[in-house]
């Protein structure tokens, strides 16, 4: 699946970071986000995934397109790594649970709980939910943060190989994996509320 965005403004609180985004990502393709913190990748990422609406402009893809791994893995402690990839494969209606755990060399840890994995466990099992899915569009912030060289080998095969499927990934990375596609900068799309002219957020007092 072809998809992209289209002048797209993302607001991060009241204020938009980013604005006057367009690109597209063809099938097979990922784009690598680039830019320091704070640049607004995880804001275009949430955006993205529907979490936070656009500032302005448009996203050029069915909502149920998105997988999105986040900072955090997404995990239930008192449930074990089997009972956590079951429960995202009932939820997703896809997926094939024994080959995630294969993939991500999770088997030895299949029947421990999660609150017992050590932080790179637990990122291995919560990158495991993306084969889950059944998304064509994967979106992922800092996946290889607590992996080592050896998890961040796995995940790079296992993305590349959702890639050789025919799908997609937008990857906010300082973490050269070897795939297919174009990196963007963020820092030349920075912008604030006043520079762009966007209204502030209708529902920032409520949140406040």
């Amino acid at each position: 699946m072809d998809w992209g965005v289209t002048d797209l403004a993302c607001r991060r609180g009241e204020a938009v970071v980013l604005a006057g985004l367009s690109f597209r990502v063809p099938a097979g393709r990922a784009l690598i986000l680039r830019g320091p913190n704070g640049a607004g990748k995880t804001t275009l990422l949430r955006t993205l995934a529907g979490l936070a609406p656009p500032a302005a402009g448009a996203v050029d893809a069915p909502a149920d397109a998105f997988a999105y791994g986040a900072h955090a893995d997404g995990l239930k402690g008192q449930l074990t790594v089997s009972e956590n990839l079951l429960f995202w494969a009932d939820a997703f209606g896809a997926g094939d649970v024994a080959a995630a755990l294969g993939a991500f060399d999770l088997g030895a840890l299949a029947h421990r709980r999660a609150a017992d994995l050590s932080a790179g466990q637990k990122r291995r099992a919560g990158l495991a939910r993306m084969l889950l899915t059944g998304r064509p569009v994967w979106l992922l912030d800092e996946p290889t943060v607590s992996l080592d060289a050896a998890s961040v080998s796995r995940f790079a095969e296992a993305v590349r190989a959702h890639l050789a499927g025919g799908g997609s990934a937008v990857v906010a990375t300082h973490v050269d994996m070897g795939l297919e596609g174009d990196a963007l900068d963020l820092a030349p799309f920075a912008a604030g509320a006043a520079a762009t002219g966007l209204a502030p957020d209708p529902f920032a007092e409520a949140v406040e």
